[in-house]
């Protein structure tokens, strides 16, 4: 993404000083921070606290997470004990896991005395890929744009999001702002309605941020705007994330997704949920209650971060002193709510069926691979 006039990711590893690099969005969009992550406590503090997020990301950081620790001892018992760590962070993303599993499966082809390389090239593996997978997810969804583009007889593509699922959320490109950035490349007229996404806000100060830097036309509304946007004609497409997505074509993100699809389902608004195929839980084909949902501290409910006039960032209760709080940070959209699946292998239909399909697409190209 565009940033301070340079391309810039939101994780990196700096060989000089050996360590991860991350934009601290705990800061966002008040104050760019880059932070230095030097061992594995470290990225799950950030992961825990969220100045990692978004499913791709962590997976991304958690991979790196792996090998610092193998860099202060290599040994097997230092690796299970980094994985359990890591594991503990975010329960319900399942790139957490995924990337994890896929370092440890690399791992066992090595000896214990080059682990930490093995582990840190592996995790630079998996961060180019996701550059790559998110890009192919921009190019599979544009279409989507293109062609109500081609509909349209004047006014822009007016496209309705959720959280964020932008650069921010990845390593770069991101996932549902993908196919946006690639329109507003090529010359899209497009514009985006970006839902704060109470209670972390994080489509207020991410999205609305990165937007703004890679000078996408937006405008913030309030999460409980988006079906009265919709009933008024003003939303032509809902593009949103995923955390985890089941066999049968359930998708977990973050908490409100399900109020927009419905809204959008009795809007008759296309409804896409952009998603890389990491992202799909294939051990959950019948019972969404099998998916993890993270409860999160109720200060995030109770409680909001601000900057006065003078620049000075304060944290203030918007409730009184004893209120109670829930604050689930995920909910789940059922597939008969789900337009399409954009993934980085095409676009599927969000059902046993569809999924069943990209299953048989994945296989195949892993037998492909090893031919």
């Amino acid at each position: 993404m565009q940033i301070h006039a340079t391309q810039q990711r939101s994780l990196w590893y700096d060989e000089v000083s050996a360590t991860l690099r991350i934009i601290d969005q705990t800061r966002l969009p008040f104050e760019f921070r880059v932070v230095d992550l030097n061992d594995v406590d470290a990225v799950c503090e950030a992961i825990i606290n969220m100045r990692v997020r978004g499913a791709p990301l962590i997976g991304v950081a958690a991979a790196y997470g792996l090998a610092l620790a193998l860099r202060e001892d290599n040994s097997q018992a230092s690796e299970t004990d980094a994985v359990a760590a890591l594991l503990e962070t975010r329960p319900t993303a399942i790139n957490l896991r995924w990337a994890l599993e896929r370092m440890q499966k690399g791992l066992q082809q090595v000896q214990r005395s080059e682990a930490h390389a093995a582990a840190l090239a592996l995790a630079a593996q998996i961060c180019e890929d996701d550059v790559a997978t998110n890009l192919s997810i921009g190019e599979v969804g544009l279409p989507l744009i293109t062609q109500l583009a081609e509909k349209k007889a004047d006014g822009p593509v007016n496209v309705l999001t959720h959280c964020n699922a932008g650069a921010l959320a990845a390593v770069d490109w991101g996932t549902a702002l993908a196919p946006i950035y690639l329109a507003w490349q090529r010359g899209i007229d497009v514009h985006v309605w970006v839902g704060e996404t109470r209670p972390r806000n994080q489509g207020a100060s991410l999205t609305t941020w990165e937007l703004a830097r890679q000078g996408v036309p937006y405008t913030l509304v309030s999460d409980n705007s988006g079906g009265h946007l919709m009933q008024h004609g003003l939303v032509d497409l809902c593009l949103v994330g995923s955390d985890r997505t089941t066999a049968r074509g359930d998708v977990c993100n973050k908490i409100g997704t399900y109020l927009k699809a419905l809204a959008a389902r009795d809007n008759q608004v296309p409804f896409y949920v952009c998603l890389p195929v990491s992202t799909i839980d294939w051990t959950i084909a019948d019972n969404v209650a099998d998916i993890p949902i993270e409860y999160r501290a109720p200060a995030e409910v109770t409680e909001l971060l601000g900057q006065d006039q003078s620049g000075a960032l304060h944290k203030v209760r918007i409730t009184h002193k004893d209120c109670p709080a829930l604050n689930p940070a995920f909910d789940v959209t059922p597939a008969r709510l789900v337009t399409g699946l954009v993934t980085d292998q095409g676009i599927f239909p969000a059902t046993p069926t569809g999924l069943a399909e990209l299953k048989r697409k994945l296989d195949q190209l892993c037998e492909n691979s090893l031919v």
